[in-house]
């Protein structure tokens, strides 16, 4: 392929399921995924990778290729980062107890949201949030969010998140998730990539952003989302420019997790500049080819 011909893969590497936070089964997503005109595709739950191997099989049974994926929670700089791993062997046994270690305290720290909105008059939110997860391990803000959704306390789940789970209101609570370097040598010891995720959403000055990125490379990371779906037209631009500046591979993914909450579709991106070096093309010997 010629680069022209790499960036404008339909590539979707970023989404979720049930196996973390998403609504729809890793086998919808992997149709959703093909109905939108998807060629390569990764499913990357948060912090787990059980649902690999049902993600692979419908994505080859759909006439896909697939890359192995897991987006990990980080910690830096006192905010949470993610950083979505790419091609990796999904039975290495160093990423598999990295993830468990990532994903322990998320039950206490679920225990602790819900006692913060019990005291603003919301009880049982502990139990409500349980009914949407698939994963108990993997509990998180967002099936808080759907369940104060369906409760009526909100009318979406943008505004739960502006009135409850977001830093200052009652029910945030912090977490203190995986090392930016861990998380990077887990990724990379198993045989894949790491990728900053969605890096214009993170509330960074100018200084901050340089360090996690320098931090990044020096760990042996190597690629950047550039178009993502919470991404605009100008962030895109922005992360161009900074792929080609610090000579990191880009990567491209909806980060869809349900029909009802998403606003970008699987496989409704636009395509990576051409100048870009395709986070794909360094991964050939790792996917899996329908």
């Amino acid at each position: 392929m010629t680069a022209t011909l790499d960036t404008a893969l339909n590539a979707d590497l970023h989404c979720h399921s049930t196996v973390s936070d998403g609504t729809l089964a890793p086998e919808a997503l992997a149709a959703r995924a093909k109905a939108g005109g998807v060629q390569l595709w990764a499913l990357t739950d948060h912090d787990e990778i059980a649902g690999q191997e049902r993600a692979r099989q419908a994505a080859l049974a759909q006439g896909m290729d697939y890359l192995t994926g897991t987006e990990i929670s980080v910690t830096f700089a006192g905010r949470v980062v993610h950083i979505v791993g790419l091609g990796f062997d999904h039975s290495n046994q160093q990423l598999i107890d990295g993830l468990r270690a990532t994903r322990g305290g998320r039950e206490v720290r679920a225990r602790e949201m819900a006692a913060g909105l019990a005291e603003v008059g919301i009880p049982g939110a502990y139990e409500g949030a349980l009914t949407y997860v698939g994963n108990p391990e993997l509990i998180s803000r967002t099936h808080f969010a759907r369940f104060l959704v369906d409760a009526g306390h909100c009318s979406d789940v943008p505004e739960v998140f502006r009135r409850y789970l977001t830093e200052g209101k009652p029910g945030y609570v912090p977490h203190v998730w995986a090392r930016l370097g861990d998380a990077v040598r887990w990724i990379h010891e198993a045989g894949g990539i790491a990728v900053i995720a969605h890096p214009a959403r993170y509330p960074f000055t100018a200084m901050e952003e340089y360090a996690l990125i320098t931090e990044f490379i020096q760990h042996g990371g190597r690629g950047i989302e550039v178009v993502t779906g919470s991404h605009t037209a100008a962030d895109a631009t922005r992360y161009t420019d900074t792929a080609l500046e610090y000579g990191l591979l880009a990567s491209r993914g909806s980060d869809f997790h349900s029909p009802d909450e998403s606003h970008t579709a699987l496989g409704s991106l636009p395509p990576l500049a051409a100048s870009l070096t395709p986070v794909w093309t360094e991964l050939g010997d790792r996917i899996h080819r329908a």
